[in-house]
């Protein structure tokens, strides 16, 4: 029995073994998903409000809680059209490519090569300076004569190289090009629930701009109609021309205020023309007719401070940034450790091309490579140092954006139930003042009260309403706010279709689902 060769395959069977379960570890942490403290519920939940939040399941679709069909048809426009949010599509697009050419070390690397060269080696020169042609010879210093001519040297050749990844820094990488994409994806996200918050609040300022300027045209042709009153009653001699100017006076007082908000409502439809991806003015058409504010949900549902981290764009983004910044210490340390490849080549080389498919003329070599770090100036140190540092600063940027989420939040129910209470408090000054300016025109008109007192009771009632309009608008935008602190409305929309791009070939096109 041959023992030798049973010797040698156990050998190569050990060798291969242990290279298998080198190449199985990974040097650096392992990515652990954080678990940021958060209180068990919103603070601002308990807190005497008429706006009924409740803890309950967020709603993805927020927007279509103001049962407003030209709002959810803006925002379904925006998010095909905008070109912000292709800028962040194409963003995912190159990250992706990013995360395939990390993965590509895996694989051994062969690169082919075809050579035709014509060369003179200067041997002649070499032998005469030693006095080789003086000493041999002539049938001999004939031959050299021959072999001294320059040659054409024709080659072919395919050469293969292959890293093994003993200490798993391909798979590091690749790690961290795949957080690197979900960071990319999160931002798009993010993008995505800003466009449709942006939509919404520009939508409900141009019906609040068109809400309180018809709410002000109203009060100027009451005035209108105090003016002519006024008038008449002067040509009869029943009233003074002081009178006259002051009606005049609070007329043109209110219509001096009409301009503002006409151009507000002009300055609101160019934007959603352009955050739908138009040029401004393409809207006007469809949005200048006047139409009533969207009224409030009456059960406005946050969910609970726990599903924030998991639900808000920007903190997901945030814990992708961790999760690079950990795969990067591995790959760092692993730049510490030798690198062994496995290197071969195959060729055929002949001086006569016809003789190159002749098996005499191959040549080949393979065998392992291995490069040791010995001295590099401390960089390999400081890169390891440099990675753990930026991993420590992702993981406070993370607690800092879990907390940047839990403000925006209680701030957006305060600044929501506060003006849920001003408009309750408004509604009711102008039912006070509306009475009172009733009561004051009635007595003008019996001649029972002077004209100031009408024309004041005039001044506050326009005053209230136009306050009670403007505190709607108000209302109505933050509680888009809060939604938008809530991180709701990417998860409908992870998909979005995009035109064709052509920095993407035929096979990768910038419409295909990038998630």
């Amino acid at each position: 029995m041959n023992v030798f060769p049973l010797y040698r395959r156990r050998r190569v069977s050990v060798v291969i073994a242990v290279t298998l379960a080198l190449s199985a570890c990974a040097v650096g942490p392992d990515y652990q998903t954080p678990k940021p403290a958060t209180p068990g519920a919103f603070n601002s939940i308990n807190s005497d409000a008429g706006s009924n939040p409740q803890a309950t399941a967020t709603n993805a679709s927020w927007w279509k809680s103001f049962n407003d069909p030209q709002l959810n048809s803006l925002i379904d426009r925006a998010i095909s059209g905008n070109l912000s949010l292709q800028q962040a599509v194409l963003r995912i697009a190159g990250s992706r490519q990013q995360l395939n050419q990390a993965r590509g070390a895996w694989f051994p690397s062969v690169n082919g090569n075809l050579s035709a060269k014509r060369q003179q080696l200067g041997i002649k020169g070499e032998l005469e300076s030693n006095g080789a042609y003086s000493q041999v010879d002539p049938e001999v210093s004939s031959a050299l004569d021959g072999l001294t001519k320059p040659v054409s040297i024709y080659q072919g050749s395919f050469d293969a190289s292959w890293e093994l990844d003993l200490w798993g820094k391909v798979r590091r990488q690749v790690e961290m090009a795949d957080a690197q994409q979900q960071e990319s994806i999160e931002n798009r996200n993010d993008a995505l629930v800003s466009l449709e918050a942006e939509v919404a609040r520009t939508y409900l300022q141009l019906r609040g701009a068109q809400s309180v300027s018809q709410t002000l045209q109203t009060q100027i042709d009451v005035a209108q109609q105090t003016m002519e009153l006024t008038q008449s009653q002067q040509h009869n001699g029943l009233a003074p021309q002081m009178d006259v100017e002051n009606a005049r006076a609070q007329l043109n007082s209110l219509r001096a205020q009409l301009p503002q908000y006409q151009a507000q409502i002009h300055q609101a439809m160019n934007g959603l023309a352009v955050l739908i991806g138009k040029p401004p003015g393409a809207l006007d058409g469809e949005l200048i007719a006047n139409k009533a504010l969207p009224p409030l949900p009456e059960v406005v549902p946050v969910g609970l401070p726990s599903a924030l981290a998991r639900r808000r764009p920007d903190v997901r983004q945030a814990e992708a940034q961790l999760h690079a910044a950990t795969a990067n210490i591995g790959v760092s340390v692993a730049q510490l450790f030798p690198d062994l490849s496995l290197t071969g080549q195959f060729g055929l080389r002949n001086t006569d091309i016809s003789y190159l498919d002749n098996w005499s003329s191959h040549f080949y070599s393979i065998g392992p490579a291995v490069s040791i770090p010995i001295f590099q100036g401390g960089r390999l140190i400081s890169s390891v140092k440099l990675a753990r540092a930026e991993q420590a600063s992702a993981a406070l940027g993370y607690r800092q954006t879990v907390l940047t989420a839990l403000q925006d939040v209680e701030n957006a129910l305060v600044s929501y139930r506060t003006d849920q209470q001003q408009v309750q408090g408004l509604d009711q000054t102008v039912e006070a003042t509306q009475n009172a300016f009733d009561l004051a025109s009635n007595s003008y008109r019996q001649g029972l009260s002077s004209f100031i007192d009408a024309l004041d009771a005039q001044r506050q009632l326009a005053q209230a309403k136009q306050q009670a309009a403007q505190a709607r608008v108000q209302s109505s935008l933050d509680l888009v706010a809060l939604y938008k602190a809530l991180g709701g409305g990417w998860e409908l929309y992870q998909n979005v279709n995009m035109p064709d791009y052509s920095v993407f070939g035929p096979a990768e096109s910038a419409d295909k689902p990038l998630n």
